[in-house]
């Protein structure tokens, strides 16, 4: 879901100092995992187990994510740096569909880099940017990497899996079977909606040099 409002933000370069990167999150959650724990307070068994189906979606995404040719060219355009600060906890399975698919899409930029934070250890962060009033998660935060300005912020899911969820609960249809209906919808759409948000995102947030710029900046 989208969301273009720039704003201040309780983000400061101290709190960058505590965000980990996704590589460091893999390993967090593998050693966690290790000991029958997760990120967060509820080591319970069910949220050890999410745990480990998510591990296993965030493997498969990894694999199967191959970034559109006009998000490249969004992405190797851009000139404004940022910083993504995604929050997260590894048991959220929709931060598994996810951010794999998100840092593959920074990394297509030389001057875009992803930090993310542990929710639960950062209420006052994750406090300033709710949905619909819920500490939904993922949530990621764009920043100006000069400035620290929000340029825009995106989460908790595409837009249609959004959907997915809202009527679920008003209709009142049970955890489980909303689950599978949204991981579904996960694996057949294959990032193509999380991408095309991004194409549009990268164009409203940073400023994007044209193709003949960028062949003559490259030939320079």
């Amino acid at each position: 879901m989208i969301d273009t409002k720039r704003t201040n933000t309780p983000i400061t370069t101290n709190t960058l100092k505590n965000t980990i990167s996704y590589m460091q999150y893999r390993e967090l959650i593998d050693k966690l995992l290790a000991e029958n724990k997760t990120t967060g307070q509820n080591h319970s068994e069910a949220m050890v187990e999410y745990t480990r189906m998510n591990m296993q979606r965030m493997r498969r995404v990894e694999k199967t994510t191959v970034l559109q040719d006009e998000l490249v060219q969004k992405m190797l355009s851009l000139q404004t740096p940022m910083i993504w600060v995604i929050l997260t906890e590894a048991w959220c399975g929709d931060a598994a569909q996810n951010i794999p698919s998100i840092v593959k899409i920074a990394d297509a930029s030389p001057i875009v880099e992803v930090k993310l934070l542990l929710r639960d250890e950062h209420p006052e962060i994750m406090d300033a940017y709710l949905t619909n009033g819920g500490r939904s998660i993922p949530k990621l935060i764009a920043l100006h990497a000069d400035t620290l300005e929000v340029l825009g912020t995106w989460g908790p899911r595409p837009a249609p899996a959004q959907q997915l969820v809202m009527e679920a609960k008003q209709h009142d249809v049970p955890f489980q079977e909303m689950a599978e209906k949204l991981h579904g919808w996960y694996g057949k759409d294959r990032s193509y909606t999380l991408q095309k948000e991004f194409t549009q995102l990268i164009t409203l947030w940073g400023n994007l040099v044209a193709p003949e710029e960028q062949l003559v900046e490259r030939c320079s």
